[in-house]
């Protein structure tokens, strides 16, 4: 059984306490326990990595934001141990470390005072039906005893207190922890919630709209989310990443055009100074070619090498260069 969180929850006082103060903290809230079974696969290490290192935000400064996957998110502030792992998360408006000053060890909402933004969950045969709720099963939309509310509502002044509000009714006396569905949807309200099969090759956008996910359309050939209040898009990218050629999700940009991983971006650059660099090998060779004609044609009028050398303004190293050349015929 998991153990309780080690700091106390204090009775509030009047007027309230902030729950960054009331309730347990990061430290108190670990990401491992023993009995939680670690990886499925390696494609759940990679693909991670690939979403983390190709994400761009324009409108987000890298101390503006942060990213993890396989790491516990603690949303209840009425059951502080219930808690979710994400594949991968992406929060905004937040520091890349927790407080600006310590690694992550876990994420606790009522601490950092914002939500995730997006989740995205990577389908397997264990976690396929808790993942997809009720999107998985041929039924109608499940009922629930949370409230609609809107992305404005689920984020607030930043403090922790506006994460409280609005909850599920009855939501401090349920006994059971809801499904992951259920927690991004109802109690984190996270705008944007993905899910992808690797079996399949089939990625799923859900929505928030009105305070329950929607599913939205994708192209089958081409399929693309564009998060339009990110200004990014999420797709199926097929290619090679850390030598396994695979169909992963990729960032990309309005166009469709793939974002570069750190090690991509530099072996583009390597590429572009290289042929650079051929290229103005290239063109001193033919400015050599040109010297080297003009001289044979002088030099046929009957004109001396050192005539040459100063009408062509020619280096040193280039007269040498051309009076041992043996194709040259040059008068004594």
């Amino acid at each position: 059984m998991t153990s309780l969180p080690q700091k106390p929850i204090l009775e509030q006082v009047d007027p309230p306490r902030s729950p960054r103060e009331t309730l347990p903290t990061m430290y108190d809230l670990p990401s491992e326990f023993p009995e939680e079974p670690g990886l499925p696969d390696v494609f759940h290490d990679l693909q991670p990595q690939l979403l983390s290192r190709t994400l761009r935000l324009r409108a987000y400064g890298r101390d503006r934001y942060f990213t993890a996957s396989d790491l516990n998110i603690y949303y209840d502030v009425y059951h502080p141990i219930w808690h979710k792992r994400p594949d991968w998360f992406l929060a905004v408006d937040v520091p890349p470390l927790y407080d600006g000053q310590d690694l992550r060890s876990s994420y606790v909402v009522w601490q950092e005072g914002e939500s995730p933004f997006v989740i995205i969950e990577l389908l397997s045969p264990g976690t396929q039906a808790e993942d997809l709720g009720r999107f998985g099963e041929e039924q109608s939309p499940e009922t629930t005893d949370a409230a609609p509310a809107s992305r404005d509502s689920r984020n607030g002044n930043g403090n922790g207190n506006d994460l409280i509000s609005a909850p599920p009714n009855n939501r401090a006396n349920r006994v059971t922890p809801p499904g992951k569905l259920e927690a991004y949807e109802r109690y984190l309200r996270v705008p944007h919630y993905f899910v992808y099969s690797r079996y399949t090759g089939q990625l799923r956008y859900f929505k928030l709209l009105g305070g329950l996910y929607q599913e939205q359309p994708l192209n089958d050939e081409n399929p693309i989310a564009w998060i339009a209040d990110l200004g990014i898009g999420l797709g199926i990218w097929e290619g090679e990443f850390e030598g396994i050629q695979a169909r992963w999700l990729r960032w990309c940009d309005r166009a469709g055009n793939w974002f570069l991983t750190d090690t991509e971006e530099n072996a583009e650059q390597a590429t572009q100074e290289r042929q650079a660099k051929e290229q103005v090998e290239a063109q001193l060779l033919e400015v050599e070619a040109q010297l080297l004609e003009a001289a044979r044609n002088l030099l046929a009028t009957g004109m001396t090498l050192e005539q040459v050398a100063q009408l062509l303004n020619l280096s040193e190293s280039q007269r040498q260069s051309m009076q041992a050349d043996p194709t040259l015929d040059i008068p004594d």
